[in-house]
């Protein structure tokens, strides 16, 4: 006997070789004799046998059976009715089973021990029951192994087993914890059908062959974690009722999750998928954890639907080139996602977050109901954001469903920040930008924008009727949104922050508009352009950091003629500066009459020429009636001809000099202010 590692029951002797084998058989004594069942004389495993009834407990540990002996124990466990056998507890820790060995619809009523145990060949526990604990840690099983429709009603650990040969668990159902942590499948394992009812452990499992879970029901945690699938995995209409784990597992071939139902949360944290990962027409009820998760092949969620969030941050697709479409009635989160290759991306979803997320090829992203956050994402190659108007079309020509948005008011698009963009390389088509945050964005002279994409405006005096306060109609960003509603004393109906927006000043606006100015410009949008450049010239308006004498140039330029685009508000105050003049002259500038020549001369005595002085008195205030329609008529034609900068002829007082002087010089500027605002409106 090794004394380093004495077996930890009595042993048998018999058929022992001492040189090739110290220790011996190691099958635990028979009670009453010193050898094991197999080593026991004829005429005393009969009388052992015999002494056995359905139910009994049985201890062979470190047997080694043989088809006929394990046949012979088999039929001293039978009833008289059955020919199935019944153990109480049933002991085979370390036994070795030689030949084919079948337990076919055997019940197992009290512990079953197999921990350890070697199947030399086939082992079939077809349609058997293991009432209470079933043990198979460590157990190998050399060939074909069958539990098809096996129940076991406690909890069975086939933790650290070894299945060399083909399995089958077709059918079985686990009423109680099923272990299999650190199992190695060398053939095909099938689970079809399955149903554990426990928890479901397959840790650090590996399957080296196919793995087969189709239709399999988890009404309790499924725990694949740090598993490892070297063929293809198929869990196709399988059903994870509570949460299902597969955090860190390996698929190394194609997995598929066809039509599989997750109820609970889903977790593929840090998993890698080496080939095809196919989840169409998958269906996530709670929380889908991908994050940090690698995609190295295609990557299938067609008609999938999330019904809560859908989390991909820090995932890498390398080779995707399509995502979707899907529906996701929460969030799908992509920051700091990167995308290897080109790649479309269809989703219907509430939110869509792309916070830090790297495309280093080409991308579309087409989009229904959705609010996207862009901020700080880099890409260095044409990417498009687009509203897809009509219900994506499937692989079949049917329409994805999106009864998740039923509720929804819209299908529009909304992109909420651009923050921390280099916008040169992008393109957003018929997306509501009226949330959107641009400051730190770079290059947004260079931003695409196409089809209907809208900002948002000023407060509308609907409600505020007796307001004194009104706001120029114009695209308004939502950070002067933000910055105005901050200010005290503001107006109510200006937009303020949500949490995290930040608040910036018109130092930072200023740039903003200008930039997107000038991507309007060069999309020949000059009425879009013209509302930027109303926008930049507020925020100079307003910014700490300009000259006082300058920004009362700009206010008198906004006052005036709102920065040459107001042509009502330059033609407003041209009217009033015409009746202005109008009414001056009428009082104060048109003589009382009109003045008449004199001439006066001296005769000289001696006679010859005569000079004379032509003179004309001063005009004459006006005294009496100075508002008759005669007054106005004169006043009216000087005050049009000052509009056009001509002199009308007409005999003034020294006020009214002044008077015309002042309208010929104020006049027509205002004309050419309101000119410019029509011309800046109707430019194309």
């Amino acid at each position: 006997m090794s004394t380093s590692e004495p077996p930890p029951w009595p042993h048998c002797a018999h058929g022992a070789d001492p040189a090739a084998d110290p220790v011996g058989c190691r099958g635990i004594h028979v009670p009453g004799h010193t050898a094991c069942l197999a080593h026991l004389t004829d005429t005393d495993r009969d009388a052992y046998l015999a002494s056995l009834t359905p139910g009994a407990d049985i201890d062979h540990r470190g047997t080694t059976f043989t088809q006929s002996l394990l046949y012979a124990l088999q039929s001293a466990l039978a009833g008289p009715a059955t020919r199935s056998a019944r153990f109480g507890i049933a002991q085979f820790t370390s036994a070795t089973f030689k030949d084919v060995v079948r337990f076919h619809s055997a019940t197992f009523e009290s512990h079953a021990h197999f921990d350890s145990a070697t199947f030399e060949s086939q082992a079939h526990f077809g349609s058997a029951t293991f009432e209470s604990n079933a043990e198979f840690t460590s157990t190998t099983f050399k060939d074909v192994t069958s539990f098809e429709s096996a129940t076991f009603k406690d909890v069975v650990r086939f933790d650290g087993a070894t299945f060399k040969g083909d399995n089958r668990f077709d059918s079985a159902t686990f009423e109680r914890d099923a272990g299999f942590r650190g199992a190695i499948f060398e053939r095909v394992a099938q689970f079809e059908e399955a149903t554990f009812k426990g928890a479901a452990w397959f840790g650090s499992a590996t399957f080296e062959a196919v793995a087969r879970f189709t239709s399999a029901t988890f009404e309790r945690v499924a725990q694949f974690t740090s598993a490892t699938f070297k063929r293809v995995a198929r869990f196709g209409s399988a059903t994870f009722k509570r949460d299902a784990w597969f955090g860190s597992a390996t698929f190394e071939r194609d997995v598929r999750f066809g039509a599989t139902s997750f109820e609970g949360g889903a977790w593929f944290t840090s998993a890698t998928f080496e080939r095809v990962a196919q989840f169409t027409s998958a269906t996530f009820k709670g929380d889908a954890w991908f994050e940090a998760a690698t995609f190295k092949g295609d990557t299938r969620f067609e008609a999938a639907t999330f019904e809560r969030d859908a989390r991909f941050g820090a995932t890498t697709f390398t080779k995707t080139d399509r995502v979707g479409p899907l529906v996701c009635a929460g969030r799908v989160v992509l920051s700091g996602a990167m995308f290897g290759g080109p790649v479309t991306l269809s989703l219907a979803a509430r939110r869509l977050e792309c916070r830090r997320t790297r495309w280093a090829a080409t991308a579309e992203i087409r989009l229904r109901y959705t609010t996207v956050d862009f901020a700080h994402a880099v890409f260095e190659y044409p990417l498009t954001i687009a509203a897809e108007t009509d219900p994506f079309v499937l692989g079949g020509g049917s329409q994805l469903a999106e009864g998740a948005f039923a509720d929804a008011p819209d299908t529009g698009v909304r992109l909420a920040s651009l923050r921390g963009v280099d916008a040169a390389h992008l393109v957003v088509a018929d997306v509501d930008l009226s949330p959107c945050l641009f400051t730190g964005a770079v290059h947004l002279d260079q931003l695409r924008l196409e089809g209907d994409c809208t900002f948002d405006a000023p407060p509308s005096p609907t409600g505020r009727r007796w307001s004194p306060v009104r706001f120029t109609q114009r695209r308004v960003l939502a950070e002067e949104h933000h910055w105005r509603a901050s200010r005290a004393g503001a107006v109510r109906g200006w937009n303020v922050a949500v949490l995290g927006a930040g608040r910036v000043g018109p130092l930072q606006l200023a740039p903003v508009y200008r930039a997107l100015r000038k991507a309007f410009e060069d999309g020949k949008h000059e009425p879009g352009a013209a509302d930027f450049y109303y926008g930049e010239m507020e925020m100079r308006r307003h910014a700490d950091d300009i000259p006082r004498g300058e920004r009362g140039l700009l206010t008198a330029y906004w006052a005036l003629s709102g920065y040459g685009l107001r042509a009502s508000r330059a033609l407003a105050w041209l009217g009033t500066a015409m009746v202005a003049t109008v009414v001056l002259l009428m009082a104060f500038g048109i003589a009382q009459d009109t003045p008449k020549q004199t001439a006066t001369g001296t005769i000289p005595a001696g006679g010859g020429e005569v000079a004379f002085t032509i003179d004309k008195d001063d005009p004459k205030n006006p005294t009496g009636e100075r508002f008759t329609g005669e007054r106005f008529e004169k006043a009216l034609n000087i005050t049009l001809n000052s509009v056009v900068f001509r002199s009308s002829g007409q005999d003034l007082t020294t006020t009214g000099t002044y008077v015309e002087m002042t309208s010929r010089l104020t006049e027509p500027v205002l004309l050419g202010l309101a000119v410019l605002a029509v011309r800046n409106r109707v430019k194309r």
